[in-house]
């Protein structure tokens, strides 16, 4: 995974590929629906991806949701493709937990 900071247009081209997911300065950010128990064991499962990939999230977990933030703290704190890689596996992963996205 490249972690190279990306150009506002290699962003947006990023984003692009993975609906659901919006930039929040220099992170990435979103939502699933997902009640306590069921985010944990989603949480559970991407911690063990983010451990092999050698990039991780920040999680956020609440009674109803979860939502990951990403960016590269190798990279300055910037957006690579590492980035985009991760978001694209917690997607993957979420489908597999049959995870509904919300807006909360």
């Amino acid at each position: 995974m490249g972690k190279e900071p990306l150009t506002d247009g290699e962003i947006t081209e990023h984003l692009a590929a993975l609906p659901g997911w919006e930039r929040d300065g220099d992170t990435i950010t979103r939502t699933f629906g997902i009640r306590y128990h069921g985010g944990i064991a989603m949480i559970v499962h991407v911690a063990d991806v983010e451990r092999l990939i050698g990039h991780h999230a920040d999680i956020d977990l609440r009674w109803d949701h979860v939502r990951f933030t990403t960016t590269t703290h190798d990279a300055g704190h910037r957006l690579t493709a590492a980035d985009f890689d991760l978001a694209a596996c917690i997607d993957k992963i979420a489908a597999a937990h049959e995870v509904a996205i919300t807006g909360a």
